[in-house]
């Protein structure tokens, strides 16, 4: 079989050669890298990833190839994150073209090529993470010597719109018999509304637009998403109504962004952003005096985002909660008095450890508690 040689072009015409193992197409994109080791079924089909060139920096992929389109029996997908595969390239080291596993039931290139997202095997991952780190997130694209595709930048386009859905839906308990959680869905993953529905509650989730305080629910949940969340402007005028309501909120990675910017903080865009399975965040702690300290209490995280928030122009109703440990970004944030979270991390951790589960946990307690 004839390997087709295709390759990476970043915006400053730095190129990297390799070989092509999935569509048979060009794509353009933001390129950002992600060091986790395992979970590429659910990494590619996180709906954060859309308009974008991923780079996995574990040196062998697909050697456990791809399970099947199974589904709970709240049809969430039990092995992938959204319906699809998200990203718009894979860039990898080394193709492991034969896999094993008891779930597998395709290899990685059949299940890109299929989905016509095209993928590059041969790419030198290290030195590429490299220039990122050195030179910061930059576009690219994935090209033959046949090809010509413009330069795509996702900040140009609500990039939200594209993985939000367009129609109210409702999953979880009898909505008679449980409280009612509103997910603003921005670009959810699954394993976040599984999360929530095995708390027993009953979710009604909303297009990321959507004016929802009209409907009768004890909870928001705003969920994670692709993109600038200043973009997101609707959002964040409908959250800022829901601060003032003070049902509990718990924010997650973009929700957590679109929070802060409700509750009067700013968003800037990281040089790399924090994509892995491992990020340590330490915890604040009230001291006593009316101002959090940072305490000896570190959980180890799974991320996937490319902008963080300034908490420090938040008002003084709202404290930090976390700290990323590694470059002293916040990671967390929380009112002061009412059941206002956002976290920047994942805590349904899919893939990634499960450290921080418990946030599902407080956040559904206070939801059970103020429905009473």
């Amino acid at each position: 079989m004839t390997v087709k040689q295709v390759k990476l072009v970043l915006e400053d015409q730095t190129e990297f050669l390799g070989q092509s193992f999935g569509a048979d197409r060009p794509a353009a994109g933001e390129v950002v890298f992600n060091t986790g080791m395992v979970g590429y079924p659910e990494t590619l089909t996180d709906p954060s990833y859309r308009g974008q060139l991923l780079a996995l920096t574990y040196p062998l992929v697909g050697n456990y190839g791809v399970p099947g389109p199974e589904r709970d029996e709240h049809g969430i997908p039990l092995h992938f994150e959204s319906g699809q595969i998200q990203i718009s390239g894979l860039l990898v080291c080394e193709y492991s073209q034969h896999y094993s596993h008891f779930d597998a039931l395709q290899s990685l290139g059949q299940w890109l090529a299929d989905a016509g997202i095209p993928a590059v095997t041969g790419i030198d991952t290290r030195a590429l993470t490299r220039r990122l780190r050195e030179k910061g997130t930059m576009l690219g694209k994935i090209v033959s010597a046949d090809d010509e595709v413009p330069f795509f930048d996702p900040r140009t386009r609500d990039m939200v719109s594209l993985v939000s859905p367009k129609e109210i839906s409702e999953l979880g308990a009898p909505r008679k018999e449980a409280p009612t959680v509103v997910l603003l869905d921005c670009g959810c993953k699954g394993s976040i509304a599984r999360s929530i529905v095995k708390r027993g509650i009953h979710v009604v989730r909303v297009p990321y637009d959507h004016y929802f305080l009209d409907l009768d629910y004890d909870g928001l949940l705003i969920s994670n998403g692709p993109g600038d969340p200043q973009m997101c402007a609707a959002t964040i005028r409908h959250v800022e109504h829901a601060l003032a309501v003070g049902k509990p909120i718990l924010g997650i990675c973009l929700g957590h962004q679109i929070l802060a910017l409700a509750g009067g903080a700013e968003t800037y865009k990281l040089k790399f952003g924090h994509r892995s399975q491992n990020q340590p965040c330490v915890a604040y702690e009230e001291n006593g005096n009316g101002k959090p300290a940072l305490s000896k209490r570190c959980v180890i995280t799974s991320q996937n985002h490319g902008y963080a928030v300034r908490a420090d122009r938040m008002g003084n109703d709202w404290r930090p909660w976390f700290q990323n440990a590694n470059d002293g970004t916040i990671e967390g944030i929380r009112h002061r008095s009412k059941p206002f979270w956002g976290v920047q991390f994942h805590p349904e951790a899919k893939p990634g450890p499960t450290d921080t589960a418990w946030i599902f946990d407080e956040f559904t307690r206070a939801v059970k508690e103020g429905r009473r």
